[in-house]
């Protein structure tokens, strides 16, 4: 039996570090809001979400607005729902939130949802970016940009507060 061998690219102190890079550029993004939603792709995109609403209401007096993006990452053109109503985040600025940014195919389907309903501003963030962009979507806030090959996977575990390369 083969074991696969997995290299730590970022451990907690560095994601923490770019968590909180991320949220003061969101926060220099939206200084004139009052309001902002962050969208996180169900799992650990809204667990990172989660990570920077923490971090905003820190830093800023952002009322942050948590929203779960329900998506099937195997089929992202299949229904998508959400934790809010499109009237809970109409006229407001969104940022769209996951873990990695791989082709951009679940990025892009999640950002067409959100285009139906009219917004102030529209941004993503991801917390890795792996450059194998297929679609055309980019993340206007990332972490980590990381060069790897097809066959390489990347893993976020927020549990253990580490990112992987195998």
């Amino acid at each position: 039996m083969q074991t696969e061998s997995k290299t730590i690219i970022l451990d907690a102190i560095q994601i923490e570090h770019k968590v909180r890079r991320i949220a003061y550029q969101i926060y220099e993004t939206n200084i004139d809001e009052s309001c902002i939603v962050l969208a996180g792709i169900h799992q650990n995109g809204y667990v990172f979400a989660e990570k920077l609403a923490t971090y905003l209401e820190k830093i800023s007096t952002l009322h942050v607005i948590l929203c779960r993006v329900d998506i099937d990452k195997n089929k992202p053109e299949s229904a998508i729902q959400t934790s809010l109503t499109p009237d809970q985040y109409k006229h407001k600025s969104l940022v769209l939130v996951d873990d990695v940014l791989n082709s951009g195919k679940v990025l892009m389907y999640a950002v067409r949802h959100f285009l139906d309903v009219p917004l102030k501003q529209f941004k993503t963030a991801v917390l890795i970016n792996r450059n194998h962009k297929r679609y055309p979507v980019k993340a206007d806030f990332k972490g980590l940009s990381l060069s790897t090959s097809l066959q390489e996977h990347v893993e976020v575990d927020f549990d253990r507060k580490e990112v992987y390369l195998s």
